[in-house]
Formats: structure tokens, sequence, C-alpha cells
């Protein structure tokens, strides 16, 4: 069945904004008529939600890198096939708040498994399935975490406790995959305020939509 929907997903390192910035940015346009489903990894769904608890509980610190890979390879593929796929094959925009790029920025190339290899296993749970627009939401680490310390509200797992060099490394595969997919990705400066960043990815998503229309 040919897809009729547009996918959506954001990226980024801690702190950078992106959940806010997407959440927004998904009630603007069905304000303006949209059929939208909001959604993220890991999660989305019951069973994903479950696998999310499991690999961000703060607990778990002592989880080998590769155990980590392939739950977020397992989590995706449920949610994939439960929640993302029957949207897009009922016209509908879906905006997931991280997809595959994560497990090759975080897994891949910062955890140092390799992108290709992450690559190959999510190949295997997502099929053909990518995003049509990914927004990669771009921040130097340490202004990100600083965001992160300074609002007690927010949910701290156990990738914000890890060292300032993991998370450089984080950004550092982010900006190679830029490079690697430079017509899918579009990365924004999430450094600027947030109605500075909510107009460039509503400018962006628009001018997207504009052409499937």
């Amino acid at each position: 069945m040919k897809k009729k929907g547009y996918f959506i997903s954001s990226e980024g390192p801690e702190g950078a904004g992106k959940t806010t910035v997407m959440n927004l940015l998904g009630n603007k346009l069905i304000e303006e008529g949209y059929d939208v489903v909001m959604t993220r990894e890991p999660g989305g769904i019951m069973i994903s939600e479950k696998i999310r608890n499991i690999i961000l509980d703060n607990k778990h610190t002592m989880m080998d890198s590769r155990t980590e890979a392939l739950l977020y390879a397992a989590a995706r593929r449920q949610h994939l096939v439960e929640k993302v796929q029957p949207a897009l094959e009922e016209g509908k925009i879906v905006i997931c708040d991280r997809f595959i790029d994560s497990s090759l920025a975080y897994q891949g190339y910062a955890r140092g498994i390799g992108v290709e290899e992450i690559l190959a296993i999510n190949k295997f749970a997502i099929g053909s399935t990518m995003p049509d627009k990914t927004i990669l939401f771009d921040i130097e680490p340490s202004v990100g975490l600083a965001r992160i310390n300074a609002h007690d509200d927010r949910e701290k797992n156990r990738l914000d406790v890890e060292s300032l060099a993991f998370h450089q490394k984080v950004r550092e595969g982010y900006l190679s995959l830029v490079d690697k997919y430079p017509e899918r990705i579009e990365r924004v400066d999430a450094s600027l305020s947030l109605e500075e960043v909510l107009k460039k990815v509503y400018k962006v998503i628009k001018r997207e939509l504009e052409v499937i229309r």
C-alpha cells in the first residue's frame, strides 16, 4: 500500500528543547486543520513504554551498550507497526519525538558500536519506513545539560547523567548524520529563543507539506 501520510521526526541532544517545540508545532498544525498524531520513542504505545522504563531507569547503569541498542530497536518495531504505520496509511501527519537517528548517534557513534552496525539492526526493525523529514535540534551539550538541571520538573533519565564527553560525542554523531542525509535532516540552532526555533521549524515543515499537497 502506498503511504499517504507524512512522517516527521525530531532529534537532538539532551536539553535541546525538541519536545517542547514539536508539541507546539503539532498543536499549530492541528489548529490549521491538519490531521496530526504526536508520539515519542522509546514509547508511544504500551509495550514500547514498558521497554522505555527499562532502558531509561537510573538503576540500570550496568546495562550493556548492545543490550541498550537492541531494546531501542525492539521498542521502535512495536511502535512502528502498532501506531506509526497505521497513521501514515490513514493519511495522517506523524510527529515522532526521536526515531532511528537517535540510535545511530547514541549507540552507533557515542557508544562506539558503529553507525553501520546500528543501522543494520534498525533496518531489520523498521524495514523501509524512514522519516520524510527530520529536524535536528542542535545545541552545545553543556548548554543542553544546564537547561536540564535548571528544570526540576523534567524527567531525568539514565542518559542525562552520562559524562559531558559522552554528550559531546552524541552531538558529533548527529552532525555526521546531517552530512550523511542532507536532504532528509534539517539542522536548527536550538540555542535560540523558543519563539525563534519554533518559527524556523514551522517554516521548514510548512514548506514540505505544501509540496506534498
